[in-house]
Parts: C-alpha cells; structure tokens; sequence
C-alpha cells in the first residue's frame, strides 16, 4: 500500500497530507481516483458509479479538471465555475461510452493567501470529516436518496429500503442535470484533522472506529495506513482516505 505525502504552509500555519488508496477484494481494478497536490493545499478524492468504462473515466476526468480549475479558483462562484467545468467534461467523456458515465467528488482546497480557512467542495457521497477537540463530525451532506429517506423518517438507514438507496445519487458529476455542488468555508484550527473518504471508508468503517484511528495520534500516515488495512478485513469496495492535520 503506498501512503503520498505533502505539507503546505496557510497563513502561517503548517498543514500536512496524507493519503492512499486501495482496490479491496470486490472489484479487479479501482475505480476511486485520489489527487493530493505537492504545490498547494489542494485535496481531491472521486469514487465512480459501477465498474465500467464509464466508472473510470469519470472520476479521472472530474480529478484532472477540477484539480487544474482549483488553482486559480477563489471563492464560491469560481469553485462552482469549476463544478461546471467537470459536469461538461465528464459528460463529454462518456458520451461514447456505454453504461453510465458518473462519480463522485469531495475536495479540500486552502488559500495560502487568505484568513486561514478552507473550502471544503461536495458533489455525492463521499465524505469529508473534522477532528477537533477530540470530536469526530460529519462536515458534508450525502448526496443520496438515502440520505433524505432516513433524515425525513421514511425508513431506517439499515433497512432493506436504506440499504438499496444508498446507491441512487442526487448529485454527482456526470448528472444530465449538471447539479451544482455544496460549498462550505472552515477555518482551520492548531490541531484540526480532516479526512476525506470514499464510501468504501464510511461504508465499510464505523463512525466509532474511524474516530478512535483519528483520535490515536497526530500521525497522518499511520492512520490512513491503519484505515485502508481496515477496510481490507471488514469489506470489499474500493477504499480511499486522505488526512489533512493543522500543526
């Protein structure tokens, strides 16, 4: 397993990365895509719909591009500017292509000029999280069916319904109805750790699990190490995890 480092400073702060990926034991190849950037505090992991060619080309279109529009980007009309620019994309890059064209993308992007905080940009189900004061919480919404029966009290997340629904996105890039995605500002505290994950992470992990891994030190690249081995005995998805501590 091969664990990608990286460190940028933010206003002053030191910030360090670390990230990785692997297949697990459903599929025969990875259909995630991860981009941590050595230049600038950038973060980017996409998850593609299915196991086809569709699948892999969406989520390496969506990185690619999203990734080379963040670094002009500065705030939210420009990272949705951004969003546009990845539905166009991956919608053109399916086009030929059979079954479904589709992923998900959930992004980090700091300003080393700014007040010190960071844009945190979601478009489906993959998630990202915030440690801070020893408190795991949930930062993005999924973009799911799922999500909404389960928050509107229409079934139970564990149900035969919850279970189906968790694979009928609202929102992804690829959409035909090129969804915008959410956007939200974070300021970043000495300490923070944020972590972003594929479902093959949040799916297959407890929430009480991936808190203890976080809580068990400052380390970035022991507990992506330890998260990825996780996934590999508890479940079978594609699994990715980046780490982003505030020192």
């Amino acid at each position: 397993m091969e664990i990608i480092t990286a460190e940028w400073t933010v206003a002053g702060r030191t910030v360090t990365a670390a990230a990785g990926s692997v297949v697990g034991n459903r599929y025969a190849d990875n259909y995630d895509v991860l981009h941590l950037d050595a230049a600038r505090p950038l973060v980017v992991v996409a998850d593609g719909m299915g196991d086809g060619p569709g699948s892999a080309a969406a989520g390496r279109t969506a990185v690619e591009v999203f990734a080379r529009r963040a670094a002009a980007a500065r705030g939210p009309g420009a990272f949705r500017a951004a969003i546009a620019e990845v539905q166009q994309e991956v919608r053109a890059a399916g086009r030929d292509l059979p079954g479904l064209t589709g992923c998900t993308l959930t992004a980090f992007v700091g300003d080393p000029v700014d007040d010190g905080s960071a844009w945190l940009v979601q478009l489906g189900d993959s998630r990202a999280y915030r440690l801070r004061d020893g408190l795991l919480e949930l930062l993005t919404v999924d973009h799911t069916a799922a999500w909404l029966g389960v928050l509107h009290g229409r079934f139970a997340a564990e149900s035969p319904e919850g279970r189906a629904a968790r694979y009928r996105l609202t929102r992804y890039a690829g959409h035909p109805g090129a969804p915008e995605p959410d956007l939200l500002n974070v300021g970043l505290r000495r300490g923070d750790l944020f972590l972003l994950c594929t479902d093959g992470v949040s799916d297959q992990l407890s929430y009480d699990r991936m808190a203890d891994v976080l809580r068990a030190g400052p380390d970035p690249t022991a507990a992506v190490r330890t998260l990825l081995d996780d996934t590999l005995v508890t479940g079978d998805d594609n699994a990715t995890a980046a780490l982003v501590h505030v020192r």
